[in-house]
C-alpha cells in the first residue's frame, strides 16, 4: 500500500451529521522517522462526543477538531513500521489515532493491548468505553452495595458496562433505552434488574414501579425527559454523574434542567464529567476494569460499519438509538 485514505473536518456541525462536513483525501504512506512507529488501524471508534468536538466550541473540556484536519477519534490497530525502542512490528496497539487508516505517532498517549484480545473486544471493553465506565463510576458515582443506580443509554457502550459494573458490586440496576429489543437485551442477557423505555413507557409510572425506594445514583448519558422524572426520585446524599447528553447534542437550544431545589433538599452531589481529565489513569483503569471482565461480569456487542467512509453517515445512528452495542468502524 503506497498510499492511504483519510477524512478530515472542513465544516462545523449545525444540526445532524453528514458527508458534506468532510473532505476525504488520499495521502503517500509515511517513513517513521527516530522515535516514531506507524499503525494500521483495524477498528475505529464512533462515540457520541464526536458530535462536541465537530461544533467550533472552544469553551468545552477538550478543544474542537480544527477545521482541515484529521477527524479525531480513537481506534485499535496493528504497528506496521517502528523506530520505537518501545514499540515493535505486530504490536497490538490504542489510542487516539483519527479517521484514517494509517497513524504516524511518536507513542504519546497510545497503550500497548494483549494480542490474545480481539481488536473488537479491545475497542468495546478495554479503550474508552470501560475506561469511562469504570472512572466515571467509581470515581464519581462510589457505588455501595444495596443502593439503587439508574443509568441512561443503558445499551450503548458506556452505560451498558457501567450497568454490569454496579450489579457486580451488588447494586439494583435499571437502565433506560429507547427500544423493546435492548430492554430485553439488558435485562435478559446483561442482568439489569429493569428497564425503562423512554420511547414507549409512561416514565413516572415505569419509575414509580421500578424504583419504588428512590434512586441513589444517576449515570446520565442522554439527557431528555427521564433526566427530570429520576432527578425527582433522588435519595438524600445521591450522587449524579453527567457523562453525556445526547439528546442536546445537536439542540439550537437545549433543554432547561431540574430545579435546584431538591439538590439542597436531598444534599445531592451532581459532577460533570469527562475522559480527557483521566487518561493519564489508563493502564490503572484497565487493571481495575480486567478482574469484571475475567470473571464474565461484563458481557458486550458491537455494531459494525464497514470501510473508513461509513464514519461520515454512522454518527446519525446515535441521534436515532439505531445503533446496537459499541459502534465502530473495520477499516
Amino acid at each position: 500500500m503506497s498510499t492511504y485514505k483519510v477524512i478530515n473536518l472542513v465544516r462545523h456541525l449545525k444540526g445532524k451529521p453528514g458527508p458534506e462536513l468532510f473532505e476525504v483525501v488520499e495521502k503517500t504512506v509515511p517513513e517513521p522517522g527516530d522515535g516514531e512507529f506507524l499503525v494500521k488501524q483495524a477498528f475505529m471508534s464512533m462515540d457520541p462526543a464526536m458530535m462536541g468536538w465537530m461544533t467550533g466550541d472552544t469553551d468545552s473540556y477538550i478543544p474542537p477538531v480544527e477545521l482541515g484536519t484529521v477527524m479525531r477519534s480513537s481506534g485499535v490497530g496493528e504497528v506496521v513500521a517502528s523506530r520505537h525502542a518501545d514499540f515493535a512490528v505486530g504490536d497490538q496497539v490504542i489510542g487516539m489515532f483519527g479517521w484514517q487508516e494509517m497513524a504516524l505517532t511518536d507513542g504519546k498517549g497510545i497503550n500497548k493491548v494483549d494480542k490474545k484480545i480481539p481488536p473488537e473486544m479491545a475497542l468495546a471493553v478495554f479503550a474508552l468505553p470501560g475506561l469511562t465506565a469504570t472512572q466515571g463510576l467509581f470515581g464519581c458515582g462510589h457505588p455501595k452495595s444495596g443502593e439503587t443506580l439508574v443509568v441512561s443509554g443503558a445499551a450503548g457502550s458506556v452505560g451498558s458496562i457501567v450497568g454490569q459494573l454496579a450489579k457486580a458490586e451488588g447494586l439494583r440496576v435499571i437502565g433506560v433505552v429507547g427500544s423493546q429489543e435492548k430492554a430485553d437485551w439488558i435485562v435478559n442477557e446483561l442482568g439489569f434488574d429493569g428497564a425503562v423505555n423512554y420511547k414507549t413507557d409512561d416514565l413516572n409510572a415505569k419509575l414509580d414501579e421500578l424504583v419504588p425506594s428512590g434512586i441513589d445514583v444517576y449515570f446520565e448519558n442522554t439527557g431528555g425527559p427521564i433526566q427530570h422524572c429520576v432527578f425527582d426520585r433522588m435519595n438524600a446524599h445521591g450522587r449524579i454523574v453527567v457523562c453525556g447528553m445526547i439528546a442536546d447534542y445537536t439542540a439550537e437550544t437545549p433543554r432547561p434542567g431540574p430545579s435546584w431545589m431538591r439538590i439542597i433538599k436531598k444534599r445531592l452531589t451532581i459532577q460533570g464529567f469527562t475522559m480527557p481529565d483521566h487518561m493519564h489513569k489508563a493502564q490503572e483503569l484497565q487493571a481495575k476494569l480486567a478482574p469484571y471482565v475475567q470473571n464474565g461480569d461484563i458481557k458486550y456487542r458491537t455494531h459494525v460499519l464497514e470501510g473508513l467512509e461509513s464514519a461520515m453517515d454512522g454518527l446519525n445512528l446515535f441521534l436515532s438509538g439505531g445503533n446496537k452495542g459499541k459502534l465502530m468502524v473495520k477499516i
